[in-house]
């Protein structure tokens, strides 16, 4: 099977390796003239963003680059991005990299037209309606990562540099124009970030599949997904330059944040004040929490469960599941627990206040609570 297509859902995707070579086509697509191609810190030396650069420069598009993007992108880093599109004269973003690339390009992309601050756009009922859609510039997505799938999010994840609170900055048009899915773009992660990035992935599934919310397509898309990460992550891990494996990856990640739309839960509840906090990649924070929040949800999500795992290849239904997820996290190097990523008892009474305001609550199956929270900190703890 040749794992190269061109998708239109949930927007334009350019899926296949090589297909890096379509930059300047993807700009035409989308209007852009002149863009800003915004990436991390640890990205912008990397041959895999100059090779990105020639590209542009080759096509007359120039060279321009924005990279003081923290691993945990932050309003300062917003407002740095923003006056750089602006002094340039940019007509569009290219967001390259992993999540913080992603999300920070997405939201220079959406503010360098807009005059209320940032955080008047927080996922927050309808805040979004505030903003001047016709001033949000066009939006190319090119994830280096397989794992957060914010390519084909509407949202960006924002830390607040004072309170340390990772606030969800969403507008519909925060979704790109053009995706370009390039699985060899991923072949030089490091076995430690495939793996946190890959259960980034898996953890979207996992919520999305656990939600109590109605929303029957996600379901399957997420069900899916983590059948592509169960088989395929292992097989990345093992061994870097298996492009097949590259590329189920980097569907899956799509697929995780395209079926989050039906809600996230307590794993990223806990993940995004730890992240903030303790500055912890996120996928893997994701991954320690997983099991303490399985054990919390377990009499609400065990029936769907227990008809999941024969599809997933595991016995014993919901059991054998949850057995899994702690061999599977071993299996990729995840440390146990969140002392190992740097959390403090001490903390977790911020943490347990963050986590009751991040809007990821809203789709556990169980509803959190200042004690089922604490409860889970140290567990996971």
């Amino acid at each position: 099977m040749t794992l190269t297509a061109n998708w239109s859902y949930p927007t334009a995707i350019k899926f296949g390796a090589g297909r890096i070579a379509e930059l300047p086509a993807a700009c035409a697509q989308a209007g852009i003239k002149r863009p800003l191609l915004v990436t991390d810190k640890g990205l912008a030396g990397l041959p895999v963003t100059a090779g990105a650069l020639d590209i542009l420069e080759a096509a007359g598009l120039g060279r321009a680059m924005f990279s003081e993007v923290d691993p945990n992108p932050n309003e300062i880093n917003l407002a740095a991005g923003v006056a750089a599109y602006q002094a340039g004269g940019h007509d569009g973003v290219i967001a390259f990299g992993g999540g913080s690339g992603l999300d920070l390009g997405k939201c220079v992309a959406f503010m360098a037209g807009q005059t209320r601050p940032v955080w008047d756009f927080e996922d927050v009922g309808d805040w979004w309606t505030r903003a001047d859609a016709d001033a949000i510039a066009p939006i190319i997505a090119v994830p280096t990562t397989a794992g957060t799938g914010s390519e084909v999010g509407r949202a960006s994840v924002i830390t607040n540099s004072v309170t340390h609170a990772k606030k969800i900055i969403f507008h519909p048009k925060f979704l790109p124009t053009v995706v370009i899915c390039d699985p060899e773009l991923t072949v030089g992660m490091p076995k430690f970030i495939t793996a946190g990035t890959g259960l980034d992935a898996f953890a979207h599934c996992v919520e999305a599949f656990s939600s109590p919310h109605y929303h029957p397509m996600s379901q399957g898309i997420a069900l899916e997904g983590m059948r592509l990460v169960i088989d395929y992550l292992p097989r990345a891990y093992a061994d870097g330059t298996d492009i097949e494996a590259r590329a189920q990856m980097m569907s899956a990640a799509a697929m995780g944040a395209t079926a989050f739309q039906k809600g996230l839960g307590a794993i990223h509840a806990m993940s995004h004040p730890i992240g903030a906090h303790f500055n912890t990649h996120h996928g893997t924070t994701n991954a320690v929490c997983m099991p303490a929040v399985l054990d919390l949800n377990a009499d609400v999500i065990r029936a769907r469960f227990d008809r999941a795992a024969g599809y997933l290849g595991i016995t014993g239904g919901y059991d054998g599941f949850r057995a899994f997820v702690q061999d599977f996290n071993d299996s990729l190097g995840i440390p146990r627990s969140l002392r190992d990523l740097g959390v403090t008892e001490a903390a977790i009474p911020d943490l347990v206040r963050d986590a009751l305001t991040d809007p990821s609550c809203g789709g556990n199956p169980v509803t959190l609570t200042e004690a089922n929270l604490t409860a889970l900190f140290k567990a996971a703890l």
